[in-house]
């Protein structure tokens, strides 16, 4: 896949990408979503200081720099929602996604997902996926939503987000010929 752009907007959604500067932001936003955040996420299950986002952003600049993967703030209107990302994948891509207390219900992720996966497929991919535990319901509601197709049930990584059942749920949809980037 192509290297995607830095900002992308859906009216009063933006996903910009993540900058050192975001680090306050990104601390503040979800340390304030510990307790709706840690039950699926392992990277928040201990909580999350200003070090772990500056970790998060060092990281993502380097995924960035190397095109393994790109990550972006969610923002609805001037405030960061959650998080989006895209890790590449042989001849595909992952997209995983968070999003804070108060935005949950809106549509803001299934309007960012659509972005990103539009975008992915311009850009080259051949597939899009997404991966959720299976009590993760909220997570799951997205790809569904979105016409993805529930392809297995795999084994999640661990260690496991106290929620977390430990049997991801795989979603993909595949480039479509219309959806194909055109010809030279």
């Amino acid at each position: 896949m192509e290297t995607p752009a830095e900002t992308y907007r859906d009216g009063d959604l933006t996903l910009t990408r993540w900058h050192a500067g975001d680090r306050p932001v990104l601390t503040a936003v979800v340390s304030g979503s510990l307790a709706h955040l840690s039950p699926f996420l392992i990277w928040v299950a201990d909580g999350y200081t200003d070090d772990d986002a500056a970790e998060f952003l060092r990281v993502t600049a380097n995924h960035w720099e190397s095109g393994e993967a790109y990550s972006y703030a969610v923002r609805l209107g001037s405030e960061v929602a959650g998080g989006i990302g895209v890790v590449c994948r042989d001849d595909g891509v992952e997209i995983g996604y968070w999003l804070a207390r108060d935005f949950v219900g809106r549509g803001l992720m299934t309007r960012a997902v659509t972005l990103l996966t539009e975008e992915a497929f311009r850009l080259g991919a051949g597939y899009v996926e997404i991966k959720h535990d299976e009590r993760n319901v909220r997570s799951g509601a997205v790809p569904a939503r979105l016409g993805f197709t529930r392809v297995r049930s795999e084994p999640a990584e661990k260690p496991l987000a106290p929620a977390c059942a430990g049997t991801n749920h795989v979603w993909r949809l595949a480039r479509t010929p219309c959806s194909a980037p055109a010809a030279p």
